[in-house]
Parts: C-alpha cells; sequence; structure tokens
C-alpha cells in the first residue's frame, strides 16, 4: 500500500460508432502513383472520395506503412530503402525518416536479445475518405504479419497486428501531396512503430490502493522455472486469447472508444480459464464481474483490475518479467506516473523462457516480450501469476 494513489477516471461507454457502408478493400504492393486532383468550387464541402482516389490513398498508405514494417526484417531497412515512392510533404518526410531510424534501431536491439524477422507483409483497407476543398482525410486499417526468424526453433511462426492510421493529404498541381500518419489506437504503439511521446493527467483522490511490485526487466541467465499445478485452466486462456485477439466475441461489449479494450479482453480470458465472478457494486474494485449489460470497474479498468487481483490474493506479483507463462498477465506504465496504461496476456513461452503476448488496443498476436521491452525501455512493468 502506498500514501497516495494515482486513479483514473472509470472507463464506461462503448466503442465508437462502426463506419456505414462496405469497406474498400485493396491488394498489396500496389503503384502509388497521384493523379492530381481537379478541386471545383463546389467541391469545398466535405464529400466521400470517389473509388479511384480512394485507391489511391490507400495504396499511398500502403507504401508507407510498409516501409516501417520491412525496415524490421533482417538484411532490409537500410538506408537505401528508406525513401518512399510517395509524394509528402518536407515535414513528415523528415519525421518519417526519423521513424525508419528509430525501427532499425530497435531491430538492432531485437537482435541483442536473439530475436529477428525474416519477411514481412502489410494489408491496407480503407475505412473512409473524405475530401474537403483541397485536402483530404482518410481512415484506414493496417493489417501486418512478421515472420519470426527459426532462432531457436520453437519460436511463433509469426506474430501479427492490425493498426487504426489517420491520413491527411494536400492537392497540390503535381496530385495529392501525404502531410501526416497519425495512430488512432489507444495502447501500446505496434512492432513496426515509432514511439510516440505519452501526455497523460490523472487526478489524486487521496485515497490508498495496493500498488504492486515493479518486475525486474533484466533477462536471465537461464530460462525460469514453468509455473505448474494452479486452480485455473491456462491453456483454455491461451486459446480464447488467440481465438479473439482480431476477431472480438461478439458477447462481450467492445471499449476501444472508452478508454482501451485491453483489461476488458484480459478479464474475458480469465473467466474463460476459470475465474470466478465476485459480486457487488461497480465502483468497487474488490468486486469483478461482468453481466451482459454492466461491469465492475476492475473487469475494464487497469489500475482497477490490479487493485482487485492484488486485494484479492487472486495473481501475486512477479520479481522478474521473464517469469511469466501461459495464462500470466504483464501490465505497463508506459511514462512512470503511477498509473498503470495497459493489460496484456501471455499465450505462449518458447524453452528458452521467451514470453509472448497478445492482447487488444492495437491489436497485436503473439508478440514477443523482448519487443515490448525494446519498444518501451524505461517503462515500467508490472508482472501477475495467475
Amino acid at each position: 500500500m502506498i500514501s497516495k494513489r494515482y486513479r483514473p477516471a472509470v472507463i464506461a461507454g462503448l466503442t465508437m460508432a462502426v463506419l456505414s457502408g462496405p469497406l474498400l478493400a485493396y491488394p498489396a504492393n500496389a503503384a502509388t502513383g497521384t493523379p492530381a486532383p481537379t478541386v471545383k468550387a463546389a467541391d469545398a464541402a466535405p464529400h466521400k472520395a470517389d473509388r479511384k482516389t480512394a485507391a489511391t490513398f490507400a495504396r499511398i498508405a500502403e507504401d508507407v506503412l510498409s516501409r516501417r514494417t520491412q525496415a524490421l526484417v533482417q538484411g532490409r531497412g537500410g538506408s537505401e530503402d528508406g525513401t518512399a515512392k510517395t509524394r509528402m510533404s518536407a515535414r513528415l518526410k523528415k519525421d518519417e525518416d526519423a521513424a525508419l531510424r528509430s525501427l532499425r534501431s530497435r531491430k538492432s536491439r531485437l537482435a541483442a536479445l536473439g530475436e529477428a524477422y525474416t519477411d514481412a507483409d502489410t494489408r491496407v483497407r480503407a475505412e473512409r475518405a473524405t475530401i474537403t476543398g483541397r485536402t483530404a482525410t482518410v481512415r484506414v486499417t493496417a493489417s501486418s504479419t512478421l515472420t519470426y526468424k527459426k532462432v531457436r526453433g520453437d519460436e511463433p511462426d509469426t506474430t501479427a497486428f492490425s493498426t487504426r492510421q489517420e491520413l491527411t493529404f494536400a492537392a497540390t498541381g503535381n496530385g495529392w501531396e501525404l502531410t501526416s500518419v497519425t495512430s488512432r489506437d489507444n495502447g501500446p504503439v505496434a512492432v513496426d512503430e515509432p514511439p510516440t511521446a505519452r501526455v497523460k493527467t490523472v487526478k489524486d483522490d487521496g485515497k490508498q490502493y495496493p500498488n504492486g511490485t515493479p518486475a525486474s526487466t533484466a533477462y536471465p541467465t537461464r530460462p525460469t522455472p514453468r509455473k505448474t499445478g494452479g486452480a485455473y485452466d491456462y491453456s483454455a486462456m491461451a486459446r480464447y486469447t488467440e481465438k479473439y485477439w482480431r476477431t472480438y466475441n461478439a458477447a462481450y461489449r467492445q471499449f476501444n472508444g472508452a478508454g482501451g479494450d485491453c483489461t476488458n479482453f484480459v478479464s474475458q480470458a480469465l473467466k474463460a480459464g476459470g475465474w470466478k465472478s465476485v459480486p457487488g457494486t461497480s465502483s468497487d474494485y474488490r468486486n469483478w464481474w461482468y453481466d451482459g449489460g454492466r461491469q465492475s470497474a476492475s473487469w475494464v479498468g487497469v489500475n482497477e483490475w490490479a487493485w482487485f487481483t492484488l486485494s484479492n490474493r487472486r495473481a501475486p506479483n512477479l520479481t522478474n518479467v521473464y517469469q511469466l507463462d501461459v495464462g500470466d498477465v504483464l501490465q505497463v506504465d508506459f511514462d512512470r506516473n503511477g498509473s498503470k496504461d495497459h493489460s496484456m496476456m501471455v499465450t505462449y513461452r518458447d524453452r528458452r523462457g521467451m514470453p509472448y503476448l497478445t492482447y487488444h488496443s492495437t491489436d497485436t498476436y503473439r508478440r514477443s516480450l523482448a519487443s515490448i521491452i525494446a519498444s518501451y525501455p524505461n517503462a515500467r512493468y508490472f508482472a501477475y501469476r495467475t
């Protein structure tokens, strides 16, 4: 316990509305030609881009986002690979060059931990393309897969992830110029995204909460022993998580538009593995439940879940993150401000002891712990033995 605890507001509400109309899908690796737009006075009002223009935007997004993913692949991503075909503003080109340098550094940090990728594939789907005068705003979803190099032989075949981006364009005499690429996800950066500064303001309510003990991120000289026994079905937890990481279970509400779905997803998996509900008022973190129309704060809130599990002794803290095994939970305080930001579940562990995490909010399948730490080396980590 600590004398004061930063307590974020309880997550409430539903996910953002699904965009109406069919999604527009485009093939990978298409040419990125940008036909010069013709803008009339009547076009000043926002309107949906025609299919040909929307296809152009999708190809541009795929070109830029594919280069980020390729920067992580062994033998690729050198400086000669960093010049995209896409026409960009000078400021964005500078930012993208910096992003690629950051990703190449991440690749080096991963190599030092014995991890590498041999191939990458990124497919982009345009959700909405709106033109207003001589500017355009385009929302896309990128689905990416990285193939693990078989260093030890029992690594997973791949890691996969979906990211949501918003791109802005400006019309020029030579065609559409890309001016910005902004993530719409509220989870950790994806494997192929550069780190971003987080600004999160939380208020101190003066109350006491079980804080937990941060775990060391020092890599052990030998694999830590696997957990044995336990009252729960950890394989069921992993199967559930890997089944619904990208296609959400319709039996549960989503919270991507209301603070993030990560802890909601972890709670679902824990329930699938045998965790029992604790009834009571929804605001009391000592209770944990979901009834279809409502849920406890601890079911969906990152901090509230930690307070519940520590106060009820459901899952004690581990001293080192590499002790994590299948069915265990990892939480991260990215900016070390005393408020936890994200929850993930281990769904695979190789014989060297490397945990692989699957999670919602930046929907991701079997991302290695090494990759998380390489992206956030200065974060504070909390590991839980479920």
